[in-house]
């Protein structure tokens, strides 16, 4: 990717920055309308440190060893163990990218709905979709330099939106908030800040495979996820507060910026889901590296769009904690085996101990989530996966010196 030129800390903190300014990341924190302003930006910026600051380190495996993601993860599960990684990447990139076009497609329907008497939810999945497609096979050819001119201008237009929806333009009530039935517990919405940065785990490394230093890859990743996707939280909780509706369409009607608005939803979406779509290939790749990565963009694109026609967005939150309670877990052994163990078992078939360790993450995540914990339920369940995985290669170290 990028004809293998190097990326710096501009150049990563534009990609990430694009990753983040995306529909999804405003629905998902209007959902933390019920803790109100002050408290729900305080855990959004809790739990985008906490995500970011793992996305940022899985991150450096890759630029040390300038191996992709999913590559990369060979490291910690072996060759075959990392196809299971694989395969739960693509699925959930698949329902990235189902997601995004969904929420694209309402959004413009609505606008052109209002401004033109004109609405076509299918035909706008398949023209976005191709857009996602054409902008991955640009971006692979080496224009990144489009890809951050547009972060760019879809930030300068996100700041103008929130501007004039904190400004009270639309505000329907006199205390400039509005009430909310529903309510939040600290540790669902630490959990829902920490785990948009996770959703990125599996893919990182194949873009800071490409940094300059060590410092580009950390700290342009770090800053431009936080600062991209703690901005977009925010811009939804404010919106449900200010506005009394968390629907992007809705908000550029009521503030009267449709065509800015049409380029912001259009851009937002194909910055961020081109990613996926890029990721989801790269993952097809690790199990099958002879296919052709250009025909592989064309069909996941493809398949995302006709994915979207019929996927349920009333189950976009159970997808969120999946997402989580996969992912935590197994790059809590990825980084526990790099940075502590020291090991590379690249060459093994099947790490049982690691596969064995995150699956019991991945139950205790659930039962954390059950709990309710101020904590979350990706903290405890990684330091539990790492806990066991340590005790697993202790038992299986000491075998290991008594067979000797």
């Amino acid at each position: 990717m990028y004809n293998e030129k190097k990326l710096g800390t501009f150049s990563l903190f534009n990609l990430w920055a694009g990753a983040a300014i995306s529909l999804a990341e405003i629905m998902t924190g209007a959902l933390f309308a019920p803790l109100r302003l002050l408290k729900g930006i305080l855990l959004i910026l809790a739990g985008h440190l906490i995500g970011c600051l793992l996305l940022s380190l899985t991150g450096l495996i890759g630029f040390r060893e300038k191996k992709p993601a999913l590559i990369a993860s060979r490291m910690a599960f072996g060759r075959y163990g990392s196809y299971l990684i694989s395969a739960a990447n693509i699925i959930q990139l698949m329902g990235w990218t189902a997601i995004m076009l969904i929420q694209c497609a309402n959004s413009i329907s609505a606008i052109t709905s209002k401004l033109a008497g004109f609405t076509g939810f299918t035909l706008f999945v398949v023209i976005v979709g191709a857009i996602v497609a054409v902008w991955a096979l640009v971006v692979d050819k080496g224009g990144n330099a489009l890809n951050s001119a547009a972060v760019i201008l879809l930030f300068m237009l996100c700041l103008l939106i929130l501007g004039l929806v904190i400004g009270g333009r639309g505000m329907v009530s006199s205390s400039g908030t509005r009430s909310t039935a529903t309510t939040l517990s600290v540790g669902a919405a630490l959990e829902m800040s920490i785990v948009m940065p996770l959703t990125w785990l599996p893919l990182i490394s194949d873009y800071t495979m490409w940094a300059s230093s060590a410092k580009a890859s950390f700290w342009g990743s770090f800053s431009g996820y936080f600062i991209g996707s703690s901005f977009m939280y925010i811009t939804g909780l404010a919106a449900v507060l200010f506005t009394g509706s968390s629907d992007i369409a809705t908000i550029i009607l009521h503030l009267g910026i449709g065509v800015a608005g049409l380029l912001v939803v259009v851009l937002s979406t194909v910055t961020t889901t081109y990613l996926d779509v890029y990721s989801a290939v790269m993952s097809i790749l690790n199990i099958a590296p002879k296919v052709s990565k250009r025909l592989l963009i064309l069909l996941v694109s493809a398949l995302g769009a006709l994915i979207a026609l019929f996927f349920p967005m009333e189950q976009y939150e159970v997808f969120l904690y999946a997402i989580g309670s996969i992912f935590a877990p197994a790059f809590a052994v990825a980084l526990l085996d790099y940075f502590v163990f020291r090991a590379d078992r690249s060459t093994t078939t099947f790490n049982a101990a690691g596969i064995l360790s995150a699956a019991i993450g991945t139950a205790a995540y659930y039962f954390f989530m059950k709990l309710d914990l101020p904590a979350g339920s990706t903290v405890p369940s990684m330091l539990l996966t790492a806990a066991v995985y340590a005790v697993f290669r202790s038992v299986l170290k000491d075998r290991n010196a008594q067979k000797c």
